[in-house]
């Protein structure tokens, strides 16, 4: 387990998650493919954002590697939001909470302006939370997505870390992207394990996470 430690992982993370043992990490904070085949204006794709395959093992991996009393903070697509909680609740996730993050600006326009994003907190075994979050929070930043197709601002998910993961303890992404939840945790002072299985995007978040200390 100490091996993985601060490092990111080029893998599926549903062939890599059941390399780590049984209640290994103290907090998972991610944000999944979310089904709907996402193509920006520039052409870039998503890994595994066509299929559901990957949705329940993956989750079922996530709830088997956090700890007793733990929780994952996990964003989603709204539109599949009946796969994804059919997936949290077969790993054995009981959702707790679900946040909302308007922004600033709009990602697209269809039948409406979308201008926010989701996410559940979802919990395994009965955790604690000494610092409850408002359930509509902040999202002041536009990263341009320069690094990732979905690249999520490194300061909404510091408050997350805060408040749900124990220090000194573990954060687990298992679709770390360009590698903004493992910077978070970086700057909190916690560990990291992180997972991503585009070659590109973990060279990207490898070197951000490097160029960081």
């Amino acid at each position: 387990m100490r091996q993985f430690r601060n490092t990111v992982i080029h893998a599926d993370c549903t062939q890599f998650l059941p390399s780590l043992p049984s209640q290994s990490v103290d907090f998972i904070l991610t944000d999944p493919p979310y089904l709907v085949s996402y193509r920006p204006r520039d052409g870039r794709t998503v890994s595994n954002d066509r299929n559901d395959a990957w949705l329940k093992p993956a989750f079922a991996e996530m709830h088997r590697v956090l700890a007793a009393d733990g929780f994952c903070l996990t964003f989603y697509g709204w539109p599949h939001a009946d796969r994804f909680m059919q997936a949290f609740r077969a790993a054995g996730f009981r959702p707790v909470g679900h946040f909302a993050f308007p922004k600033p600006y709009v990602s697209s326009v269809g039948h409406v302006r979308c201008q926010h994003e989701s996410a559940y907190l979802l919990a395994k075994g009965n955790p604690r939370t000494a610092k409850p979050l408002p359930d509509v929070m902040p999202w002041d930043e536009n990263t341009g997505n320069k690094l990732h197709p979905t690249q999520k601002p490194v300061a909404i998910l510091t408050p997350f870390i805060e408040s749900y993961c124990p220090a000194p303890g573990v954060v687990l992404d298992p679709f770390a992207g360009s590698g903004s939840t493992l910077l978070a945790a970086k700057t909190l002072g916690r560990s990291y394990i992180g997972i991503e299985m585009d070659a590109k995007h973990h060279v990207t978040a490898s070197q951000r996470l490097r160029l960081s200390a």
